[in-house]
């Protein structure tokens, strides 16, 4: 099959001709139809990384695709071209369905990631998964959506993380991704007001078809315009890019009391004012992806037209194209979600 193979730091994926995968028992192929980029494997792929990605590896870890190959364990479960959308972690199939997935945990204690350096994603032709991370797409909702599903669970399990109160005033910084998807959850679920911040006029035009109701200046400090707006300071802060000093930033600006959650992936040490937090009494909650839970509910709210998900997605490109696509997203202009489509 052909692939995006990353063979050097600092140099493009190059497409290549490599082995097609060959499903174990508990496992299934898929022909990828649509896969997203995602902003934690432009960082696995700098020099600066703390988690950086083996040379020869293939990656992309939000997709959907068909089934072109069934394991022998799975026969029965599944047919050749069953729509489905990619949980990326393979399980170790001790058992079937995996006792740990059935548990609501996030991975399998023995499994392998998909697209994160361990087994080769979908930036390619075709991708392995596993039988207990294949969750079924009706017919009303579209490859194109189905890929979208992996990001719109990273950002329902942020807000479910949050334990976030109805009317809930609701700030989030960054409007990339993860901060599209933390607004749309966050409105949805009942936040009375939920407030951007953003310096890209290109995205916080996007947030506010994602639930934002207000934005505010980055550059100025930000509790003080949230009062403006709501009457009060956040109940809640979403640090959503990612970057060193942001964490600090959040807990100088948050109003005593106030829940941070870190759901931006920072790969580079960082430094926090302990004293900070400790005189505002603030928590601090760092969350990661999503519990298999979040997978099936995204699925149901696409499927009934309950969120609608395609502004997130600006560029769509051919596998060929991919490489391009993806250094230009080393500095983004009008770029949300890119999507490869083959």
């Amino acid at each position: 099959m052909r692939a995006a193979v990353f063979r050097e730091m600092s140099k493009p994926l190059a497409i290549e001709t490599i082995a097609d995968p060959t499903p174990g028992a508990h496992e299934l192929v898929l022909k990828v139809k649509n896969c997203g980029i995602c902003g934690s494997d432009l960082h696995m792929t700098e020099p600066t990384s703390v988690m950086p990605l083996a040379l020869g590896s293939v990656m992309g870890h939000e997709f959907a695709g068909e089934v072109v190959g069934i394991g022998s364990a799975l026969a029965g479960r599944f047919k050749e071209g069953d729509r489905v959308a990619g949980y990326p972690y393979i399980c170790c199939g001790d058992a079937s369905p995996c006792k740990n997935f059935a548990g609501g945990q996030a991975v399998c204690g023995k499994g392998i990631s998909i697209g994160l350096g361990q087994s080769h994603g979908a930036y390619a032709e075709y991708v392995k998964i596993g039988g207990t991370g294949a969750y079924r797409l009706p017919e009303s909702v579209s490859f194109r959506e189905g890929a979208m599903v992996e990001p719109l669970a990273v950002g329902l399990h942020a807000v479910d993380m949050a334990k976030m109160p109805r009317g809930a005033t609701v700030l989030v910084i960054g409007a990339g991704p993860v901060g599209l998807a933390v607004m749309l959850w966050a409105k949805f679920l009942g936040a009375r007001h939920v407030i951007v911040s953003e310096k890209a006029d290109v995205r916080k035009q996007m947030a506010a078809k994602f639930g934002a109701t207000d934005a505010i200046d980055p550059n100025m400090p930000l509790t003080p315009q949230v009062e403006k707006i709501a009457g009060k300071g956040p109940d809640i802060i979403f640090e959503c890019v990612g970057a060193p000093g942001l964490i600090n930033m959040a807990m100088i600006d948050a109003p005593r009391g106030c829940r941070l959650v870190i759901a931006g992936v920072c790969q580079q040490p960082d430094t926090i004012m302990p004293l900070m937090g400790i005189v505002k009494e603030l928590e601090l909650q760092f969350v990661l992806g999503y519990r298999p839970a979040d997978f099936d509910y995204v699925i149901s709210m696409i499927a009934t037209d309950r969120v609608d998900v395609s502004h997130m997605i600006t560029d769509v490109v051919t596998l060929d194209a991919l490489p391009g696509a993806f250094e230009a997203l080393r500095k983004p202009s009008h770029q949300c979600k890119v999507m490869l489509e083959n």
